[in-house]
C-alpha cells in the first residue's frame, strides 16, 4: 500500500512537472503558441490599392479552389512556381463552372515577396491573387494557417512556394479526396506524398542524414501519426470543413505543424489520403538538415505531451481571426 501510494505521488508530482516543461518550452523556444491576427492582417490591397477586408473560413464558400502559397524571402523562387500555377489555374478556368483564388502569404520576409507577389495582383486582379503581409515571421504553419483562414474555396490546396511539386498534380490530389469523401460532414484531406521516391532519395543521402530521416519518421509513428508515410510533403488539400475543424485546434506554427495537423485529424476521425506527387529538389531550402531534424524530432516530443498532459486540446471551433 505504501508503494502503491509513493506511485501516485509519483505521478502527481510528473504531470505538473511535465506541464511546466512543456509550458517553459512554448514560451522560451516560441515552437507553437496561438496568435491572434494583427489589424494589418485582416486586409489585402487591390491592383489598383485600395484595402478590402478578407474574408473568414467560417463564412460560406464562394468559390471552387483557393491555393494558400506560405513565402518567405521568396521573391527569387515565387515567380517560377506562380507562372507555372496561374498557367494551369487560368486554363482550367475555361471551364466557366470552374473558379479558384491564389493567396500568397508573405510570412514576414526580408526581402521582396509582398512586392514580387503584388505583380500577380496587379496583372490577375484581386479576385484571382491576393497578398497576405503578416507583420511577423510566424513559421511555415503560421503563415499556411493565416492563410486558410483567410480562403474562400470549398476546397483549399497549401502548395509550397519553391514549385517542388508539379502544381498539376492537383488532379492527383482531388483524385484522391473524391476517393474518401463521400461522408455526410464533407470532411476530408488528400496527402501528396514523395514517399515512392524515397529508394532513390536514400540512396543519394549520407549515411547520417538516412539515419536522421528514419529516426524522425520513428518519431512521427511513435508519437503522433501512424498509416502516413510522408507527413512533410508541402502538397495537401482539404475539403474547406475539414480545414476549418484542423485548423481551429492546430498550436504548432513551424515546421512540424504538419504532423500536429495530421494528428488533429486523425483525433477527429478525418479521413486522410496519400497520393504519390512529382517532386524535384529545388535549390534555395530554407531548412539547415541536421539542426532541422533535430528541432522537429524534438518538436514531435512536445506535441504528444502537450496533448497528453491536457495542455493542449482539440477545439471544434476556435476564434480564427
Amino acid at each position: 500500500n505504501f508503494s502503491l501510494l509513493l506511485d501516485v505521488r509519483v505521478i502527481g508530482r510528473l504531470v505538473p512537472a511535465c506541464n511546466y516543461m512543456c509550458g517553459f518550452y512554448t514560451a522560451h523556444f516560441k515552437m507553437a503558441f496561438y496568435q491572434t491576427r494583427h489589424e494589418k492582417e485582416k486586409h489585402f490591397l487591390t491592383a489598383d490599392g485600395k484595402e478590402e477586408s478578407f474574408p473568414s473560413l467560417m463564412d460560406p464558400p464562394s468559390l471552387d479552389l483557393s491555393v494558400v502559397v506560405p513565402s518567405y524571402n521568396e521573391e527569387l523562387r515565387l515567380p517560377v512556381m506562380m507562372d507555372e500555377a496561374m498557367e494551369y489555374l487560368e486554363k482550367r478556368q475555361k471551364n466557366p463552372s470552374f473558379t479558384y483564388e491564389v493567396i500568397v502569404v508573405d510570412d514576414g520576409s526580408k526581402d521582396k515577396t509582398t512586392e514580387v507577389a503584388m505583380k500577380y495582383t496587379k496583372k490577375y486582379g484581386a479576385q484571382k491573387v491576393r497578398v497576405l503581409t503578416l507583420v511577423k515571421n510566424r513559421g511555415k504553419g503560421g503563415a499556411v494557417r493565416m492563410g486558410t483562414l483567410s480562403s474562400r474555396g470549398r476546397f483549399i490546396l497549401m502548395a509550397d512556394a519553391d514549385g517542388a511539386t508539379k502544381f498539376a498534380d492537383i488532379e492527383k490530389v482531388e483524385e484522391g479526396l473524391e476517393s474518401i469523401s463521400e461522408k455526410p460532414d464533407n470532411m476530408a484531406i488528400s496527402c501528396g506524398s514523395r514517399a515512392h521516391l524515397e529508394k532513390e532519395s536514400v540512396a543519394q543521402r549520407s549515411l547520417f542524414r538516412t539515419f536522421l530521416m528514419f529516426g524522425f519518421h520513428f518519431l512521427v509513428w511513435f508519437f503522433c501519426v501512424r498509416g502516413i508515410k510522408d507527413t512533410q510533403c508541402g502538397f495537401k488539400l482539404f475539403t474547406r470543413e475539414a480545414a476549418l475543424k484542423t485548423f481551429s485546434s492546430l498550436h504548432v506554427e513551424r515546421w512540424a505543424f504538419d504532423v500536429e495537423l495530421l494528428f488533429i485529424a486523425q483525433c477527429f476521425d478525418i479521413p486522410v489520403v496519400e497520393v504519390a506527387v512529382n517532386w524535384t529538389e529545388i535549390e534555395g531550402s530554407k531548412l539547415v538538415p541536421f539542426w532541422s531534424w533535430l528541432q522537429m524530432g524534438r518538436d514531435l516530443v512536445f506535441i504528444r505531451l502537450r496533448y497528453l498532459t491536457g495542455a493542449w486540446r482539440l477545439e471544434s471551433e476556435r476564434k480564427t481571426q
